[in-house]
């Protein structure tokens, strides 16, 4: 229900009162200054753990501000003054977040240089309805080894060319807070953020980060959680459930952020990813694995549906999947053959409940551990790992 202008107000004096300058109209952190997670998801996996014969859920909390090193932003406006944020809430209407509290500072000064370079050099931005102008949309990957920001321009064009001038300003003024400069051209109507095609203006092609040891790359088009705290946390949580010497499964594996963080604790891994670009950040993840730990993986590539061989003789089953959850064909599968140990890393508390009753439902698994990660504090998100065993 949209709120009436006083109360606009109040919410704007409150969030005021606790340190943000955006709120409203920006709806990027709708629980703002409240601690922990919602209560609504509390309630939820607290009564799903009491109805499967355990305790209270354990929530994992991190920093509430600064913590957010990956952030996509809308570009709008007009032509000498775009404006870069969020949309307000059922609109196309950006709402310009300069001094985002829950930015790692070095988004927010990414976003200004952008922003300067773009009015500077007289780029238009883009219009949904008329399907015009350049500058759609600006993506910031923070490193953390190297406090640097990997940075993607989407533009509506088919080539570099009316925003060559631009990103060479923007080079030039982020200096060495710069990991690499790409663009991404995005010529489709929609709210698709990033299209097919990428390229490098500048710099390595992957960030790179560290869970338990190995290198994860990140190449631009590539999904990774924006916070790293927690996510390290949560990763570790994982690892722990993994007994020494466990045959691994492990679907939807994105980079291989979970997946190369357990390696010496595995005897062997079989990841499964459908992303090209997810792909190739595993691959080089891979090549810089020594010969031992690169013996122990391989990879399938495609969707989870058909992958379901990769669980095949697999004492543990790890997943990570996207906010619909599970593909059909692999629940049903697990549920078939359940392995050990599966253990499911959820986005989406309502595809994680359907899941959860339907892999129960089998009789041949049991729900034994829930743990909550707050990945997005302020929010109604909650990241949840479940542990079911074999009966």
């Amino acid at each position: 229900m949209r709120k009436s202008s006083r109360e606009r107000a109040e919410v704007g004096k409150i969030a005021a009162a606790a340190g943000c300058s955006h709120r409203p109209p920006c709806p990027g952190c709708p629980r703002f200054a409240v601690a922990g997670i919602a209560s609504a998801a509390r309630e939820r996996l607290g009564a799903l753990a009491r109805a499967n014969g355990f305790g209270a859920v354990t929530v994992v909390d991190g920093a509430e501000f600064g913590f957010r090193c990956r952030g996509r932003l809308a570009i709008r406006g007009h032509v000498g003054a775009p404006k870069i944020g969020l949309f307000e809430s059922g609109t196309h209407r950006v709402v310009h977040i300069p001094n985002c509290r829950v930015h790692h500072p070095l988004i927010n000064r990414v976003a200004a240089v952008v922003r300067r370079a773009l009015a500077d050099t007289r780029v238009t931005s883009y219009s949904e309805g008329a399907h015009l102008g350049i500058a759609r949309y600006l993506q910031v990957v923070v490193e953390r080894s190297s406090q640097s920001a990997q940075v993607v321009l989407v533009v509506n064009a088919d080539d570099a060319h009316a925003v060559a001038a631009c990103c060479d300003l923007i080079i030039e003024r982020l200096g060495d807070s710069l990991h690499s400069l790409w663009l991404n051209f995005n010529r489709e109507r929609g709210n698709v953020i990033l299209g097919e095609a990428f390229e490098r203006r500048l710099g390595p092609e992957c960030v790179v980060e560290r869970f338990g040891g190995h290198a994860v790359h990140y190449p631009p088009g590539a999904f990774g959680q924006n916070n790293l705290e927690v996510s390290e946390r949560l990763i570790a949580h994982v690892r722990a459930l993994i007994p020494p010497g466990a045959d691994v499964a492990e679907f939807y594996a994105g980079v291989g952020a979970i997946g190369l963080s357990i390696l010496n604790r595995v005897t062997s891994l079989r990841c499964n990813e459908v992303s090209p670009a997810s792909l190739r950040g595993l691959e080089l993840g891979i090549a810089a694995l020594d010969a031992t730990d690169r013996a122990k993986l391989r990879v399938l590539a495609g969707p989870a549906a058909t992958a379901q061989s990769a669980a095949d003789g697999a004492s543990v089953i790890v997943v990570d999947p996207p906010r619909k959850g599970l593909d059909p064909e692999l629940a049903a599968h697990i549920a078939r053959f359940p392995p050990e140990r599966f253990i499911y890393v959820s986005c989406s508390l309502d595809s994680l409940l359907a899941d959860t009753e339907l892999l129960l439902g089998s009789g041949r698994l049991r729900l034994t551990a829930l743990y909550a990660f707050n990945l997005m504090p302020f929010t109604e998100h909650v990241e949840t790992v479940a542990c079911f065993e074999r009966i």
